[in-house]
């Protein structure tokens, strides 16, 4: 069986803080995951196109955000100009918070590995986002002090 060694993770674009992360098998779908990654009071939720057909769970979940997901184009019906400019401004929106997440990876040395069994994963993972939130939050603790 196979592992992922990163997983969806959700964070505060605001803050750049994870305040949630799931490790799965790699044979589940990032969106059957979403529910774990919504706390319920986030403002916007932004998400590729894999989080395409999930707008009802995160309206389940919370009810007050503003979905920023991307367009899925289908098999005949390719996106218009206006959709694939839309799909552009929100990569580029939720590529900075991921970077911010996992951009200070270089700073701690981690290399892509896998490990065997999915409790190692989860740990590794929890442990990446500990240490990547706690480098993170020093800069803002340092930029108030």
């Amino acid at each position: 069986m196979t592992f992922r060694h990163e997983g969806p993770i959700g964070g505060n674009s605001r803050t750049k803080l994870a305040h949630s992360m799931a490790a799965t098998a790699a044979n589940v779908h990032n969106s059957q995951v979403l529910p774990a990654l919504l706390h319920g009071k986030e403002a916007q939720v932004w998400g590729d196109t894999a989080y395409s057909g999930q707008r009802e769970v995160v309206r389940q979940h919370a009810p007050a955000t503003k979905s920023f997901i991307h367009t899925k184009a289908h098999r005949h019906q390719p996106l218009s100009e206006m959709e694939r400019a839309r799909n552009r401004t929100k990569s580029t929106v939720s590529g900075q918070s991921r970077t911010c997440i996992f951009g200070d990876q270089g700073v701690f040395g981690w290399a892509k590995v896998q490990y065997r069994g999915l409790a190692k994963n989860t740990h590794w993972l929890q442990g990446s986002c500990g240490l990547t939130n706690l480098y993170v939050g020093r800069r803002h603790s340092l930029a108030g002090a």
